[in-house]
């Protein structure tokens, strides 16, 4: 048996919005007969599109088969059968759309972060736990195949005891003088609700959190990198948000782990996030697809000579796990997720709360940041 549930969807005329939750997530789960329930019933979503402009959603519902779309929110919220709001809006803009979707009595879905200060993150989470509205962060990055693998051999005890964590995420995002940039211009001007920290910590939070334990304390360090850009429009403009963000952080347990996030760094590594784990017994690193592994028995002896070329290809030492592993796009999985958890109360953990963790990350980073300080992170209940 199919239901078909109408899911208003605010803010995906943007590139992630675009791609990753309408095309490969709602469109594919349309396209598939929808989330299987658990008494066979199998729910259809029907997107009503939601923005600003209404020519770029005429379009991006014709592209994609969807047949409604509106500048009018509040119209939208009124429509029958709807009972899951997505907000992908700007940082800046999200407080509005969700807490007017709570009010309507919606269940609530929404992109990171959830604010731009830990205050209106815990704002969003209050108010929807006192309407008693179902409500979910998108932390997408526990979904990737290369993540999913790394957590496998986490469970596994693969590792022995767990040293240490290294991340390393980005790529160049062009200046827009010379070649088109591919990221908006909003992501570089921190009165819109820029900046790398604020973007990147939320995302470093759930996944300490979940594959290597909470986060305890935090020393950060940002940069405006590149200090000019060109926008959409072909007008310079001045970057005030941080394009890169440098962390480190001690979790419960001992564990050390360091990420480094970049608008502005070339690429000479495996993936555009690798993240590398250190333990007694093994070591791994897992990209947004691949993992890969090197045992404490295969380690080669490493020697250090200045004097001559180095003739040991360290590449060759790892070896790939998983790779026939049949895995979904990290998106769309979590979003069956939601959709489980919405219409038979499936369980779903990653709450407006865990949002707010990502941004009290992000804002104590900042606060590490101003003051040179290494800064705890208390728990947040």
């Amino acid at each position: 048996m199919e239901q078909t549930i109408g899911i208003i969807m605010n803010g995906v005329t943007g590139r992630m919005g675009t791609n990753q939750h309408l095309i490969r997530s709602i469109c594919a789960i349309r396209e598939q007969g929808g989330v299987a329930l658990s008494d066979g019933t199998h729910i259809v979503p029907d997107p009503i599109l939601v923005g600003r402009n209404e020519a770029k959603l005429a379009a991006l519902a014709e592209a994609n088969d969807v047949q409604r779309y509106s500048t009018d929110l509040d119209r939208a919220l009124a429509t029958e059968n709807t009972p899951i709001y997505f907000d992908a809006t700007l940082t800046e803009l999200r407080h509005i759309g969700v807490t007017k979707a709570i009010d309507a009595g919606k269940a609530v879905y929404c992109e990171k972060p959830t604010g731009t200060t830990l205050e209106a993150a815990l704002a969003l989470y209050r108010h929807a736990r006192k309407a008693g509205v179902k409500h979910g962060v998108v932390q997408d990055k526990l979904w990737l195949p290369g993540i999913v693998k790394l957590r496998r051999l986490i469970d596994s005890g693969f590792f022995g005891r767990i040293l240490s964590v290294h991340g390393e995420f980005g790529y160049w995002v062009f200046d827009g003088f010379d070649r088109p940039t591919q990221r908006p211009s909003w992501n570089y001007r921190k009165q819109d609700g820029g900046g790398m920290m604020i973007d990147m910590f939320c995302h470093w939070r759930y996944v300490l959190d979940n594959l290597f334990g909470s986060v305890q304390k935090v020393y950060a360090l940002g940069a405006t990198l590149v200090p000019r850009r060109v926008d959409e429009n072909g007008n310079e403009y001045e970057c005030t948000a941080d394009d890169a963000a440098f962390g480190t952080f001690e979790l419960e347990g001992g564990v050390i782990c360091q990420f480094n996030s970049s608008w502005a760094v070339r690429v000479r590594r495996d993936d555009l996030l690798t993240i590398q784990v250190d333990g007694t017994e093994g070591s791994a690193v897992a990209g947004l697809t691949e993992c890969r592994v090197q045992r404490g028995e295969d380690t080669p002896l490493a020697v250090w000579n200045p004097d001559e070329p180095n003739q040991h290809d360290f590449h060759d030492d790892w070896e790939p796990v998983d790779r026939d592993l049949p895995l979904d796009n990290a998106f769309k999985t979590q979003w069956e997720f939601f959709i489980r958890h919405v219409m038979e109360d499936a369980p779903f953990r990653w709450d407006l709360l865990e949002g707010a963790k990502g941004v009290q990350l992000a804002e104590l980073g900042l606060e590490s940041w101003r003051t040179g300080c290494r800064v705890d992170v208390p728990p947040l209940t």
